[in-house]
């Protein structure tokens, strides 16, 4: 009876022992599956921003046509310009965020370096809403030749240009293409803050 007895108490144990082996097997099998199921999440978290932070840089173009609104802006050398006495010749017009926007004075100098423009009779106007001693400090730092208008806000916002890029009361990075006549043909924004000189003054020969 004892020897039974024992055999019988061992048997339990064993019973016992894997009974809480299979318990611990489960618990780390769901374990498994609770941290796969937190990767996969933030897996398609990272895969679903990096989608619309690509969606929201790709460029916003237009090629709605209009009498372009005539302006006159102060510059940052102290002169003015008037869009309608450029007329007989496309200019286009550079809305950005300006000084403390070291990718937008970069454009502009690249757009400089740039002989195509010249070469196509293109005036390029860099418009920005800062003062002359504010734009300069970047410009001479960065080496962009071209004077900047300086714009309160009214052409930008005539434009259609305020809030298309990181700071709503400011212009984006866009473009507004006039031609000889004085028609805007083309517009575009370009909130990755950065296009190729040498795409753009394409897309310009071509919307010309």
């Amino acid at each position: 009876m004892t020897s039974g007895s024992a055999t019988q108490r061992a048997k339990e144990r064993q019973e016992a022992l894997e009974s809480v082996r299979a318990d611990q097997h489960a618990q780390q099998q769901r374990r498994r599956l609770l941290i796969g199921g937190a990767w996969g999440a933030v897996a398609l978290l990272v895969v679903g921003l990096i989608a619309a932070a690509l969606w929201s840089a790709r460029p916003q173009t237009s090629d709605a046509t209009r009498v372009a609104p005539d302006f006159t802006l102060s510059d940052s050398e102290g002169g003015s310009v008037t869009l309608s006495d450029l007329r007989g010749a496309p200019v286009l017009l550079y809305f950005n965020e300006g000084a403390g926007c070291d990718a937008c004075i970069q454009q502009q100098t690249q757009i400089e370096a740039e002989p195509g423009f010249e070469q196509a009779g293109i005036t390029v106007l860099p418009i920005v809403m800062n003062t002359a001693e504010q734009i300069n400090a970047d410009r001479e730092r960065l080496g962009a030749t071209t004077p900047f208008l300086l714009d309160d806000g009214t052409v930008s916002e005539e434009y259609g240009t305020l809030g298309t890029g990181m700071h709503e009361g400011l212009p984006g990075h866009g473009f507004v293409l006039i031609d000889a006549d004085g028609n805007q043909v083309w517009q575009g924004d370009y909130p990755s803050m950065w296009i190729e000189p040498s795409e753009l003054l394409d897309i310009v020969k071509n919307e010309l």
